[in-house]
């Protein structure tokens, strides 16, 4: 994950946990603004962190993922993350996440983490 971090995050127990990323020239598109696969993967790796502790650290692998992108970042904005685990069975976690820049939604995404079993 260093191409795009690092991704910093917070451990505030009563807030919930946020996650951060500086945006940097090498997240850009020709366009000049921040590119949306910089923005899906910050997306994927926060909503796997999530899924990873809720199954107390056993590894899960994204089996879809859905991303609305409603804004946009520039280089040098500081953007920020939430998740967190609406539903879970014994193999398949969902899981939902929003990213902003300030106060400025620019993504959701929703995504379905499958927990690797163990070989043998």
């Amino acid at each position: 994950m260093n191409h795009i971090g690092p991704i910093l995050q917070s451990n505030k127990k009563d807030s919930g946990r946020i996650f951060a990323l500086q945006m940097r020239d090498a997240h850009k598109n020709r366009l000049g603004i921040i590119h949306g696969g910089a923005i899906a993967s910050f997306l994927d790796q926060v909503m796997a962190i999530e899924a990873w502790e809720m199954v107390d650290r056993r590894p899960t692998v994204t089996v879809q993922m859905d991303i609305r992108f409603i804004g946009a970042a520039k280089i040098g904005d500081f953007i920020e993350a939430r998740a967190g685990v609406k539903h879970a069975t014994g193999s398949m976690l969902f899981v939902d996440a929003d990213v902003y820049c300030g106060a400025t939604s620019i993504a959701s995404a929703s995504a379905i983490m499958k927990i690797v079993r163990k070989a043998g």
